[in-house]
């Protein structure tokens, strides 16, 4: 008798603590046109909710200074994620970004050094050090925790619960492109998704004072220095 209550217990203690069962795998491509040669882009792919709203699921990420460029190039995370700046250089850095809804300025710290940063509201960041400006990210914030990335081919692959969704694709040379989908209970195709990049122009930025870097011989020269 004790030995089948401890079994009983077990089966529902099981029951409780086991993770929800995968949702549907929802397969589909992105092409691309216009795309210069040579070039390497990050595609990001989401899926939100038609007829409700999607579920909060925030998390904790890392974006790292490193070799005087920013890994990854590009983010996508769920609204109320927070991004952690790390700086494994071994000279100072300035993350900032001047992107509406809410522009931020981490100021200046060293290296093994990090700060946070919590993006509460749907949006895209262009990301900038004030001293190095070959150093540029894009964040992507998103209204969903359903996110992934294509790869190289185009492919990518979403796990839905069943409803109806819309599936977005989107890079930082295109303006993204969207298509519906309805997800049953077994898997599912989406519709192809074209993001054109002919028209793709890389302008230069200024420092977070809205100012041009300040260059000396080979090397940029900090601006807070210079006031």
């Amino acid at each position: 008798m004790k030995r089948k209550l401890l079994t009983a217990g077990f089966l529902a203690l099981f029951a409780i603590t086991r993770p929800a069962a995968a949702g549907t795998s929802v397969s589909g491509k992105v092409k691309v046109t216009g795309r210069a040669a040579g070039a390497v882009v990050t595609t990001i792919v989401y899926a939100e909710p038609v007829q409700e709203k999607a579920p909060t699921a925030p998390k904790h990420y890392q974006l790292l200074q490193k070799n005087k460029s920013f890994s990854p190039r590009v983010l996508a995370v769920p609204v109320g994620s927070t991004v952690e700046f790390i700086n494994e250089d071994p000279i100072f850095h300035n993350v900032f970004s001047l992107s509406p809804p809410s522009p931020f300025d981490l100021g200046l710290y060293k290296a093994g050094k990090s700060k946070t940063r919590t993006f509460s509201e749907p949006a895209l960041y262009r990301v900038f050090c004030n001293i190095h400006p070959q150093m540029t990210a894009v964040i992507l914030v998103v209204a969903t925790p359903y996110i992934t990335e294509a790869d190289a081919a185009g492919n990518y692959l979403l796990e839905l619960p069943p409803g109806r969704y819309r599936i977005t694709a989107w890079n930082e040379r295109s303006h993204q492109a969207t298509a519906e989908v309805a997800v049953p209970g077994s898997g599912a195709t989406a519709p192809d998704l074209t993001l054109d990049e002919s028209q793709f122009v890389e302008l230069p930025h200024k420092n977070k004072y809205g100012e041009e870097y300040l260059k000396k011989g080979n090397e940029y020269e900090y601006p807070q220095l210079q006031r």
